[in-house]
């Protein structure tokens, strides 16, 4: 019975041994997954004006039939984070939030801009819903054609001078700060920024 008892016991405690192990391997491969994974940015596609050309300008009125331009210089210097949404899109309406809270990070030197299309009355819900009337929120079939845009949600980042610095589908957080990252590093997207420090890394 007590050699039973015994040998059991250390078979357990093998067993413990082995497990510890094995967390400390998986611990250390996620470490390294880590830092070879990287950040993801807005997933930039094809048509619409490019990174790097200037922004057609679009004259609409937003939701308080004020006149709004899209492209252009700005005669404030401001730059303009254009998003595209949607009432009936999930996701648009979880980065409301964050819109507001980039807004408040970039203080004055951005100006944002809710677009999407349709009749009025299909947004009016929403509006109320959200806060959007004293948003900036246009409603503009010509704009979104402007930018070719398919998919939703969608942003472009145009700088003070009506340049295009950023865009792509934002699906987080982490999408719409790219946008700015890539326009604070002088390229198109974080991906070609992080592609081109790999290149670097192997020439050296």
């Amino acid at each position: 019975m007590i050699d039973a008892l015994v040998v059991s016991n250390l078979l357990l405690w093998v067993l413990v041994i082995v497990l510890a192990v094995v967390v400390l391997a998986l611990v250390r491969q996620i470490g390294v997954l880590h830092e070879r994974v990287a950040p993801a940015g807005a997933l930039m596609v094809r048509g619409g004006p490019r990174v790097g050309e200037t922004a057609p300008a679009v004259d609409v009125a937003d939701w308080r039939d004020r006149p709004v331009r899209i492209g252009g210089a700005d005669p404030d210097g401001r730059s303009t984070l254009l998003f595209f949404l949607s009432p009936t899109c999930p996701v648009c309406k979880t980065l409301l939030p964050v819109l507001d809270s980039v807004q408040a990070a970039e203080g004055s030197g951005l100006r944002v801009v809710l677009a999407s299309d349709g009749p009025r009355a299909d947004h009016e819900e929403f509006v109320r819903k959200y806060g959007l009337d004293r948003a900036v929120y246009v409603l503009s079939t010509e704009l979104g054609l402007t930018y070719q845009v398919a998919k939703l949600p969608y942003a472009v980042l145009i700088d003070g001078h009506g340049v295009v610095r950023a865009s792509g589908l934002v699906n987080s957080r982490e999408h719409l700060e790219s946008l700015f990252e890539a326009m604070e590093r002088g390229v198109p997207s974080l991906q070609a920024y992080l592609t081109e420090q790999r290149g670097a890394r192997r020439v050296a």
